[in-house]
């Protein structure tokens, strides 16, 4: 089984219009945009995503007030239900359904979600992160860019006074928090704030992406915050985007080779060892099939990411790492 820990399904549906169920060749020949799409959720069965971490991403340049960012979120959050509804997806809200999914999985290939707020704009207070509980969110990144809650890329800082009180909220409903998007002075912040489950979802180390210093620097992973995940039993996926993997390509050029995806879970890992090394694809996520890196067409080719890997350590790294941290969180 493959654990995708990052895919922003509902945004491509809801933002972007895209129809989800249809089988990825089709949803390709009817697409107009200029980003090739990579994931659907036949491909996801085809390819043996048993599990993947769903976003509810609303983007911040388009919904500027917390009212209409939660709005926007609850349409996302539609999606998943009804998907749910119809039999294509199995939500993981606890640990018995954890259990019945691994159970079925091997005769059905379903796929299942377990709900992740990327970005906090959609909870308008602290007080809301019952609600989302209540809703089936069981993991929650509280930045994207910069939020009320907490810097983030591009746009640093620490946390807020509300950024604490989020986390104490989450850490008193149990939810666990992805590092991912955080700005290094909130992530050490939160590092002492918050007692629950870590992770960073998608993130790359930045000792590989240029260092200190660049526009995206703050992105990515410093080997001590790597550490520090590691240090609370957090797993790290591996984001497979072009330009977090290799800092100076640009759209348009050559796709970067896939060994290129070994390099950056090899230096993770001799940071905090393979068991606590993932997948984070994050397909589709503001980008497409030419802006990943070569041979990575569709879900079914993560299975190629094995080859970087050590043999003792692939079934780990696919999918076995997340389903033990999944344990800590339900």
């Amino acid at each position: 089984m493959i654990v995708d820990a990052h895919l922003d399904l509902a945004h491509n549906a809801v933002d972007l219009g895209r129809d989800l169920t249809l089988p990825l060749s089709t949803l390709r020949q009817r697409d107009t945009h200029s980003d090739i799409p990579v994931v659907t959720l036949p491909a996801l069965r085809e390819g043996k995503v048993g599990v993947c971490f769903a976003t509810l991403w609303v983007d911040p340049r388009r919904y500027l007030e917390p009212q209409s960012a939660h709005a926007q979120a609850l349409r996302q959050l539609e999606v998943y239900l009804r998907w749910e509804e119809q039999g294509w997806v199995r939500i993981l809200r606890n640990q018995a359904d954890l259990t019945r999914h691994l159970a079925l999985w091997p005769e059905d290939g379903i796929t299942a979600l377990v709900i992740l707020i990327e970005g906090a704009e959609c909870i308008r207070e602290p007080g809301e992160v019952a609600f989302w509980k209540a809703q089936g969110v069981r993991l929650i990144g509280p930045a994207w860019n910069r939020t009320r809650y907490c810097g983030g890329t591009r746009e640093p800082g620490g946390l807020s006074a509300l950024g604490v009180e989020l986390l104490q909220a989450m850490d008193e409903q149990g939810l666990a928090l992805d590092f991912s998007h955080m700005d290094e002075q909130a992530f050490w912040q939160a590092v002492e704030v918050f007692q629950g489950p870590v992770c960073a979802t998608h993130s790359n180390p930045r000792a590989l992406l240029g260092g200190e210093g660049l526009e995206f620097s703050n992105r990515h992973l410093s080997d001590a915050m790597i550490q520090a995940i590691g240090a609370r039993n957090g797993v790290i996926g591996t984001v497979l985007y072009s330009f977090f993997l290799e800092h100076t390509w640009k759209r348009g050029m050559e796709r970067v080779e896939l060994g290129v995806v070994g390099k950056h879970m090899a230096h993770t890992a001799s940071l905090i060892g393979w068991d606590k090394v993932g997948l984070g694809s994050d397909f589709d996520g503001g980008f497409g099939m030419n802006e990943n890196p070569q041979g990575l067409d569709a879900p079914a080719d993560l299975q190629k990411i094995a080859l970087c890997v050590p043999e003792s350590f692939q079934a780990g790294v696919l999918g076995e790492n997340w389903l033990r941290w999944l344990q800590t969180i339900f």
